[in-house]
């Protein structure tokens, strides 16, 4: 499946506006077997901006696409640097309360499983097990020649090796881990080949333009068909990669409940659409089941 450089949509003009009652998600949940769909929105209360709410990214920043990255040498040297930036702070982003309630309605087995388009790991780092990430992880490399895969964190290190004294100011961060650097912060960064090859190194995320691995997406195809709804958090589903998800529980008769701030793209498709921050409106769904949401661990801890 090929996830298209969709950067922009038309809201629907003809749908009653989103509410703020919560007590049709707390029935899903209550019925347990929700398969959970998660976007950038979720993540924005842990300090990673979202693309396309308030504020959102794509409003200065284009995301790297797969064709860009693979053609031009300038253009992988600008989004090492500016991802070796981000990361500084990327890696360093701690679960909130949304994440921390998605793990919690796990525990007590209300849900049938989570897809995130997200790459920022906090849907695991908050204790979320089976957690498929349709869109890949940050913390991850690989090799386009060899297909060595290894840790976030063994690059950066040899990145700054390679560029001693790296520490440009940047504009701002995207929820690609990518930050706002100029041209000219990043015309003297030194890329670093693969250790093992040679060859370049990708972060084992999917680009824009590129396509999500077939035997990733069936496999959520799968946990669409087992779901007994499927819950839509902080995301616009401007993407098809997400958006034919909700499309098939739709077509096939299952719940679509979504929970965002602003719009989306699949709001035609719900049963029911909620317009709250998802830290406050997961946190008093569970208060509303009689689930307890742990506090976030200290930094270290």
């Amino acid at each position: 499946m090929r996830m298209r450089p969709t950067l922009s949509w038309t809201p629907a003009e003809d749908l009653p506006p989103a509410t703020t009652d919560l007590e049709p998600v707390a029935g899903a949940l209550g019925a347990g077997g929700v398969l959970v769909l998660s976007g950038a929105g979720i993540s924005t209360e842990s300090g990673i901006p979202d693309y396309r709410g308030e504020g959102g990214s794509l409003s200065r920043h284009t995301p790297m696409t797969y064709q860009d990255f693979l053609a031009d040498a300038r253009a992988r040297r600008r989004y090492w640097a500016r991802s070796h930036l981000g990361w500084r702070t990327f890696g360093r982003a701690r679960p909130n309360a949304g994440h921390r309630a998605v793990a919690a309605f796990g525990r007590h087995g209300l849900l049938s499983g989570v897809i995130t388009q997200n790459v920022d790991g906090l849907h695991q780092a908050a204790g979320s097990e089976d957690v498929v990430e349709l869109h890949g992880a940050l913390d991850r490399v690989v090799c386009l020649s060899c297909g060595d895969r290894s840790p976030r964190r063994e690059l950066a290190r040899r990145l700054e090796e390679a560029n001693p004294g790296f520490e440009p100011v940047a504009a701002g961060l995207n929820p690609d881990g990518d930050a706002d650097l100029t041209d000219e912060q990043v015309a003297g960064f030194r890329v670093v080949p693969c250790a093992v090859c040679g060859g370049i190194l990708k972060p084992d995320v999917v680009f824009f333009g590129e396509s999500v691995p077939p035997q990733r997406v069936e496999h959520c195809r799968e946990l669409v068909r087992a779901a007994s709804s499927v819950l839509v958090l902080g995301s616009s589903l401007t993407v098809m990669s997400g958006l034919r998800f909700v499309r098939q529980a739709a077509g096939a008769g299952t719940p679509v409940l979504i929970v965002n701030r602003d719009p989306t793209r699949g709001d035609r498709h719900a049963v029911t659409r909620v317009s709250l921050p998802l830290g406050t409106a997961l946190t008093a769904v569970a208060d509303l089941l009689g689930i307890a949401v742990g506090r976030q661990a200290a930094p270290g801890a």
